[in-house]
């Protein structure tokens, strides 16, 4: 497991156990998402998007290398009479667990490689949303570093195995330069 990363990640949580809103623009996504089922939450830290998704009925599992933020995301679903199920991954060295997933979500976290793994692990109709922050994004902001960054229009390339059903880039509400993309397993 990557200590740094994992140490990092459990001191923010650490300092910052509030569980955030989720994010705006899956919940916008709402009516697309298909019929409640298999819900992957790759990176999902304190469970802001994996505790929403649980609200609207989906059977939701989080991936992240700090225990401490799946703790908090684990207290939380517990307060709000959720189920949720959490698992201390480290993404770097371990392979996803196996679906059929009916969504996979992946906010804000770059690792290239999961993309040739992501077609797989969806189920017939399942869905891969995403939202990553662009090289853009330092225009206005020093964080996330570069390595951590897609380049422009780098998105949909990295999903050729899934049918694109939306992708888009830019300037959004949250002032971050992102990628955003809904893709389909094909069928």
């Amino acid at each position: 497991m990557q200590e740094d990363a994992a140490g990092r990640w459990d001191k923010r949580y650490s300092d910052e156990p509030e569980v955030g809103e989720p994010s705006g623009w899956l919940v916008s996504l709402a009516s697309r998402l298909l019929r409640p089922g298999l819900a992957l939450d790759v990176a999902g830290g304190s469970g802001r998007n994996a505790l929403w998704l649980a609200k609207q009925g989906w059977a939701v599992t989080v991936l992240d290398v700090s225990t401490v933020g799946l703790r908090v995301a684990a207290q939380e679903a517990a307060r709000r009479g959720l189920s949720i199920e959490t698992l201390a991954f480290d993404l770097e060295t371990q392979q996803l667990p196996t679906g059929p997933w009916d969504l996979i979500l992946c906010l804000h976290y770059l690792q290239r490689s999961l993309f040739s793994e992501f077609p797989g692990l969806l189920s017939d109709e399942g869905l891969l949303v995403c939202e990553i922050a662009t090289v853009r994004n330092l225009e206005r902001h020093e964080n996330p570093r570069r390595e951590f960054l897609l380049d422009e229009r780098e998105l949909p390339s990295l999903a050729t195995d899934l049918e694109i059903v939306e992708f888009n880039e830019g300037w959004m509400e949250t002032d971050r330069h992102v990628a955003r993309l809904v893709a389909q397993a094909r069928q």
